[in-house]
């Protein structure tokens, strides 16, 4: 094996300069986080300096710890374009641990009172939420077991109560909890489900956290696709070095991060954030725009056979069934951010979506629909049924989720659904005799739909409709009918 063919026999990655003394521990430090939060503090430090290195946690698996170390943290992040590749090395990381090996060791780390910032890329399923409500899960086993033994928690909300109960024990100030999930009002989602925890634990660290800790909004933005084997050997190709820790992403990003911080922040501006008051516009811009027709197309776009969300967007039906999305159904339900063009947005959505470099795979858009399903789709559905409108097109979307989650395509071949729950869904889906006891099973999930939707019989029925269009003409049939094809 040569090393000019870019394989793992190529020399690693090594760190180019001394790590950055901590300032922030970022629970979470999946391919997102290495693309996004860790790229913004490397280039505020390059820029304005400070100790803001970042102690990373893996709260599940030691695979970013097996990664990282060796390369003392260091990592490339690859702009991805038709033109080929742009690396960077990033430095921001200065250590890495897993929380399961060692939680004490964790909550040292952020008890330390040189942490001032603790952030958060944990997904959806990380905050231990009912998604259709926000409300803290009492009953989810990580948070009876972090109830149970505060010192060797296991989830997000856990190790951050447990970490506030040590800081005032020890008369130090708390950290600011950033959250940088895609949800609607992520600030306050984790400020609810971490005071509720708190209250249960002890009333008097509850009142302390509600006075003393900052909870700032943000909206996060940058396609990032899986890192697959034949990616990182064309890396080493053009670097030199093999980099098994290494991300890949488009050019755009965008962070907008509400400026409400305990004890200062980086000058995560230098690298291009945007600081406001508040971020809900903007917010819900994204998640309606590009989250809501990521998902449509991920779930329509499998069922008719697209990989990647550009194949899918290069069928010419699916194109207009996204402009349609955001035109007639997406666009009524979102304010205008300041600063932002809204048809504008949406055209330069469409430009990124078609990029063939990116390749995000509409499988793992498609992950986790349950806990993403409400902010990205049923909140405008919602919006538009107050309004007397029946959102088909969005209906279209919610069936054909519906349809995934059954676990068989159209071919009859076996879907590899990963969704917390999986089983759950595809035994009520399994369980219906026909199309509307499928609609009506699904919909029995209160934690995704709530009590509203399946109660609104408007809804009830175009979903029903949509899905039996999917039973008779698949995917791109009923796309095609839905506009008039």
């Amino acid at each position: 094996m040569s090393m000019g063919a870019g394989l793992p026999d190529s020399p690693r990655l090594t760190r180019p300069t001394p790590a950055p003394a901590p300032g922030i521990v970022h629970l979470g430090p999946g391919a997102f986080f290495r693309a996004f939060n860790a790229v913004y503090t490397d280039e505020a430090i390059a820029a304005a300096g400070g100790d803001w290195g970042i102690i990373a946690v893996s709260l599940r698996s030691p695979t970013a710890r097996d990664q990282l170390a060796p390369q003392g943290g260091a990592y490339t992040s690859v702009t991805l374009s038709e033109t080929g590749m742009e690396p960077q090395v990033i430095g921001a990381i200065r250590e890495v641990l897993v929380a399961p090996e060692d939680p004490g060791a964790v909550l040292a780390a952020m008890s330390d009172p040189a942490i001032r910032i603790v952030s958060l890329t944990i997904t959806e399923k990380g905050y231990c939420h009912a998604p259709s409500s926000g409300a803290l899960l009492p009953d989810h086993p990580d948070i009876q077991h972090d109830l149970a033994a505060p010192d060797a928690p296991r989830s997000a909300i856990g190790f951050i109560v447990s970490a506030l109960a040590r800081r005032r024990a020890a008369g130090h100030a708390p950290f600011t909890v950033l959250s940088c999930d895609n949800l609607p009002g992520n600030g306050a989602l984790a400020r609810g489900v971490i005071s509720d925890f708190a209250r249960r634990r002890d009333p008097d660290l509850a009142n302390w956290i509600a006075e003393t800790v900052r909870f700032p909004a943000t909206m996060v933005d940058r396609i990032t696709p899986a890192t697959t084997p034949e990616r990182v050997a064309a890396l080493a190709e053009i670097t030199g070095y093999h980099d098994p820790a290494c991300v890949f992403h488009e050019d755009f990003r965008q962070w907008v991060i509400e400026d409400d911080f305990t004890a200062g922040r980086p000058r995560w501006d230098l690298a291009g954030a945007q600081f406001v008051a508040n971020v809900d516009a903007h917010e819900t811009m994204k998640l309606r725009c590009l989250n809501g027709t990521h998902s449509a197309l991920a779930y329509l776009g499998y069922l008719a056979g697209h990989d990647t969300i550009s194949a899918a967007v290069a069928d010419p039906v699916m194109a207009r069934f996204v402009r349609h999305l955001w035109e007639a159904e997406i666009l009524p339900t979102v304010p205008r951010p300041e600063g932002e063009d809204l048809p504008a947005y949406c055209a330069s959505l469409m430009a990124r979506y078609r990029d063939p470099s990116i390749r995000h795979l509409t499988w793992q858009i498609a992950m986790d629909g349950s806990q993403k399903l409400p902010q990205r789709l049923l909140g405008t559905i919602r919006d538009r049924r107050a309004v007397g409108q029946t959102p088909e097109g969005l209906c279209l979307a919610v069936a054909a989720w519906m349809r995934y989650v059954g676990g068989r395509d159209e071919t009859g071949a076996e879907i590899d659904v990963r969704d917390p729950l999986a089983e759950a869904l595809r035994a009520a889906s399994e369980g219906a005799t026909s199309p509307e006891e499928t609609v009506d099973a699904l919909l029995g999930f209160e934690a995704i739909f709530g009590t509203d939707l399946p109660a609104d019989a408007g809804f009830r029925s175009a979903l029903t409709l949509q899905y039996e269009r999917l039973l008779s003409l698949g995917a791109s049939g009923a796309v095609a009918v839905l506009l008039g094809q």
